[in-house]
C-alpha cells in the first residue's frame, strides 16, 4: 500500500488538521516509511512463535483493598471558603447550560 500525499490532506482534513506543503511531503515520506517496516514485520515467520502479552514474567504485586476510615467532616470543612448542605461550595462555570 503506498501513501499519497492526497491520503495524508484526506486524513489531515478528518483529523481537522493543517500542514504547510513541506510538512505534508515529510509526513507522506514517513508514514511510507512506517508502512514498509509493518510490511517487512509481516514477512517474519512467527508459525510456533507463542502469544505474547508481556514481556517481563512478573506479578503486579498489589495491597490488599481494605477500606479505612476517612477524615473528618467537620475538620476538613474548617479551609474551606464557602459551604452549602454539608458540600463544598464552588462558582457556577455554566451559565444557563451554556460554556
Amino acid at each position: 500500500m503506498t501513501i499519497s500525499e492526497e491520503k495524508i490532506k484526506h486524513v489531515a482534513k478528518l483529523a481537522k488538521l493543517e500542514f504547510l506543503q513541506e510538512e505534508l511531503y515529510q509526513f507522506t515520506k514517513t508514514f511510507g516509511k512506517i508502512i514498509d517496516m509493518v510490511k517487512l514485520l509481516n514477512e517474519v515467520d512467527t508459525t510456533n512463535i507463542p502469544f505474547t502479552s508481556h514481556v517481563v514474567d512478573s506479578i503486579n504485586v498489589l495491597r490488599r483493598d481494605v477500606a479505612i476510615p476517612g477524615m473528618d467532616r467537620k475538620e476538613l470543612m474548617k479551609n474551606v471558603p464557602a459551604e452549602e448542605n454539608g458540600f463544598i461550595k464552588v462558582p457556577a462555570i455554566l451559565d444557563e447550560g451554556k460554556a
